[in-house]
């Protein structure tokens, strides 16, 4: 699926180089292919149900250190979900579970 992006969400931090590229493939019109495919509505309302039925979470409260919290933050939007899969990646490994016992 392509994502677009406003100028409004483009870093400051960019050169004016870097922000006239950044400009510049936002207006390039989207390629597909085989491998990428344009989605049907159907298509895109499949993937929504298989989200939805892949949400078997729950919701708890965890300590974290405001370094840990403050190092999460830096990936962004969706921080809470990187550190749910981190942490269901972590939990399989015995070892690691070992370590911090």
């Amino acid at each position: 699926m392509i994502t677009r992006i406003h100028a409004k969400d483009i870093s400051p931090e960019l050169t004016p180089e870097e922000r006239a590229e950044v400009e510049a493939a936002a207006a390039m019109p989207s390629m597909f292919d085989e491998d990428c495919p344009e989605m049907t509505p159907e298509m895109l309302q499949q993937f929504k149900r298989l989200r939805r039925e892949g949400r078997n979470k729950q919701t708890v409260s965890l300590r974290l250190s405001p370094d840990t919290l403050q190092f999460a933050k830096r990936y962004g939007k969706g921080y809470t979900s990187f550190l749910s899969r981190l942490l269901d990646e972590a939990i399989k490994d015995e070892n690691l579970v070992r370590k911090c016992f």
